[in-house]
């Protein structure tokens, strides 16, 4: 409302009071959309509108201070509605310079202007797998299991504790075999303690989802999670029934559903499962099976100057190898032969750990039988030995310790039975020394030499045996070798049907085998992939060995199917050729492009000196026939004898033997039918080969390799 006399009503007196308040709200925003939203108004128009309110027509005071056009427009004043003429001056004088002092008794810590700062926001959960990742990292190298415990527990974060599991066993996989058992062990440290059952198997269902992704960077990924999954079985902390569980949430294509089905029928499913897969890794205790033996064997000995058999059992109770204690027995069975006066102790220790329980009867029978089989050798340190063992056997039978009926393959005296066994074991004994010699002088000519000279080609199985029995136990020099040896032999002596046999009985006795050499079962499918690598079995021989088993014999046929598997892998051939880290290096395929190569250089050249020099080089005289048969193809195709001087030459300096070139010729001869497709008049050139005719022999006879 407006006064008559000119005065501003209380109203109006109201708005000017207010108006500082709304000028400073206004002018806060350094964007202030006061003049293009609508129904906000600048201070400067509030207050111009205020005068003209005030004023009145009838009031006598001019409106000097409404600034407008003559259009009747306002002016856009200056900011805040500072300056300018007839305009009101600055209502809050911002231009003098202030700021505030700490020691002002009026100071007020919130008036202080504040910046923002920025930062990145973290992942709690990625921040945990940093620090997961870096105890890890420090148990392996310390192999302190009761630190990670704690470090572990001192996270706190249970929510995220089946990442522990998830990280653990990832990083395990892609190292060496003692993480991989450290592994294991932490793990059942863990259980229930620090992480809880739950946790655990969300933790090992995580790795089977992401088998996939694992497999990317661990070719393996299926064999070594399910080995960590069986593992985890055994140990009791997994259930049996989680792979029954799990297989019916992962679908059946991905390798996680692989990982379940071989965790299954590969090891759990084989008889004395828990016994190979707790040692799978070099067993629970983290000791070398050699470490174990001197354990084993500084114990009796201890036992048999002491006389204290409860201090003995304790001190076998403490190896935590039950699987391993047939050596126990072995090697007692030892010392009370060297020691005489130490028989009755030994039997005592032997009866008491039996009955106890400490020592199972399969173990005793077992351990009884390992010394009966090694008897022989053993008398030659021992002359007693013999007498010794046949009188040790029947008392143990008599006073209940030792099972007579579980003996098999030997009498109660430990002599094998047979009329040909004497000359088997002179055989045996000649053979460990020949193979030892070549291990030294990787001498094939020689080997084949002495083999020959023994003149018993019916116990060629028995050797291939021993060949590869020695090889695995020890280093990959010794592995390449034999298989190398293998070729040789094949092509020299040994029939197709000798080489199937001897992996049937390798392949029979794989299960004792693993107990002196750990990783035999892998080792014995690697042997048998590289030898159909290398031509000595074709892939339908080892259906051939896998239907000689006997129906019991489970973890040979896994073997197999392991071999079989290995050898249908992708660049399976150059992975195998490679598998022992020795030998030529050359692949199938490229060595036989590289004898293209250089027959070729040699149709060009001419020098016979350089092309034996390049076969030399091959290092492959297993795989001489190839030369033979591509040789004898260029010779057709060429239509001149400059090839057939090439195998003359090579033939007459001993660079390709008799059954080389008897193997050569026979491939073609196989082939003829084929390659007339291509050179129609084959036939007739292979028969009247000058070369045949120089060596004077029948092409049926040297067509029989």
């Amino acid at each position: 409302m407006e006064s008559s006399e000119g005065f501003l009503t209380e109203q109006q007196r109201e708005m000017l009071d207010i108006a500082p308040v709304n000028v400073e709200v206004l002018s806060s925003s350094p964007k202030s959309p006061t003049l293009k939203s609508p129904g906000a108004k600048s201070s400067s128009i509030l207050l111009s509108d205020l005068h003209v309110k005030a004023s009145g027509s009838g009031a006598g005071i001019a409106v000097r201070h409404v600034r407008r056009t003559h259009s009747g427009k306002h002016i856009r004043v200056k900011k805040d509605g500072a300056g300018g003429k007839g305009t009101w001056e600055k209502l809050l004088d911002t231009d003098v310079e202030s700021h505030l002092d700490r020691n002002d008794p009026n100071y007020d810590s919130g008036e202080e202007p504040y910046e923002l700062v920025g930062t990145a926001v973290s992942d709690p959960l990625d921040d945990y797998k940093k620090s997961v990742v870096s105890i890890i990292e420090e148990y392996f190298s310390s192999a302190d299991v009761e630190l990670a415990a704690s470090d572990l527990k001192e996270l706190g974060s249970t929510d995220y504790h089946p990442y522990i599991i998830k990280r653990l066993v990832s990083m395990a996989m892609d190292r060496h075999d003692k993480e991989k058992e450290m592994t294991s062990v932490l793990l059942s440290s863990l259980y229930a303690d620090v992480i809880n059952p739950t946790q655990i198997r969300q933790g090992f269902y995580m790795l089977v989802e992401s088998a996939d992704d694992l497999a990317v960077d661990i070719p393996d990924t299926v064999d070594i999670l399910a080995l960590f999954i069986a593992r985890a079985v055994v140990d009791d902390i997994l259930p049996p029934a989680f792979i029954a569980r799990v297989g019916k949430m992962v679908p059946e294509s991905s390798k996680g559903f692989q990982v379940l089905q071989t965790a299954e029928k590969r090891y759990l499913s084989a008889p004395h499962h828990a016994e190979l897969v707790e040692r799978r890794w070099g067993a629970s205790t983290q000791f070398t099976v050699e470490e174990v033996k001197k354990r084993i064997a500084d114990l009796l000995r201890e036992y048999v100057e002491s006389g204290d058999i409860a201090e003995a059992c304790r001190c076998i109770r403490q190896l935590e190898l039950p699987f391993f204690y047939h050596e126990v027995v072995k090697r007692a069975l030892v010392l009370a032969m060297e020691i005489q006066s130490a028989e009755p102790l030994i039997l005592k220790l032997l009866k008491e750990a039996a009955e106890e329980g400490l020592i199972s009867s399969s173990q005793m029978v077992k351990g009884f039988s390992r010394m009966a089989e090694s008897i022989d050798d053993l008398s030659l340190d021992i002359p007693s030995a013999k007498m010794s063992f046949q009188s040790i056997v029947p008392r143990a039978i008599s006073e209940g310790w030792l099972d007579a009926s579980s003996l098999i393959a030997t009498g109660e005296n430990g002599q094998a039975n047979g009329p040909d066994d004497e000359k088997l074991k002179q055989y045996k004994k000649q053979i460990v020394s020949i193979i030892h010699e070549y291990f030294l002088s990787d001498d094939i000519p020689e080997l084949i030499q002495s083999l020959e000279d023994l003149g018993q080609p019916e116990f060629n199985p028995i050797f291939l045996k021993k060949l590869i029995t020695l090889a695995m136990d020890r280093k990959n020099k010794e592995k390449e070798m034999a298989s190398v040896l293998l070729s040789a032999l094949h092509i020299e002596i040994f029939s197709t049907e000798d080489i199937v046999n001897g992996f049937v009985m390798l392949v029979e006795s794989s299960e004792d085998t693993a107990l002196d050499i750990l990783d035999a079962s892998n080792e014995l499918a690697l042997f048998l992939a590289r030898s159909v690598i290398d031509d000595v079995l074709a892939p339908l021989n080892l259906e051939e060995i896998l239907n000689k088993l006997p129906p019991n014999c489970i973890s040979g046929a896994e073997t197999i199917r392991t071999a079989q598997s290995l050898r249908s892998a992708r660049h399976a051939g150059e992975r195998i050729l490679r598998c022992w880290g020795g030998g030529t290096g050359w692949a199938v395929e490229d060595a036989k492009d590289k004898i293209q190569k250089l027959l070729e250089e040699f149709e060009s050249s001419g020098v016979l000196s350089e092309a034996c020099h390049c076969i030399r080089e091959l290092g492959m005289p297993f795989f001489n026939h190839e030369v033979v048969k591509k040789a004898l193809v260029m010779a057709m195709e060429k239509k001149n004898d400059r090839m057939l001087d090439l195998l003359q030459a090579c033939f007459s300096e001993g660079l390709i033997t008799i059954n080389q070139m008897t193997k050569g010729f026979g491939r073609i001869n196989d082939g003829l039918e084929d390659l007339a497709l291509d050179i129609p008049n084959a036939k007739d050139k292979f028969t009247f080969s000058p070369l045949i005719e120089k060596e004077a022999v029948p092409i049926e006879e040297r067509s029989a390799a």
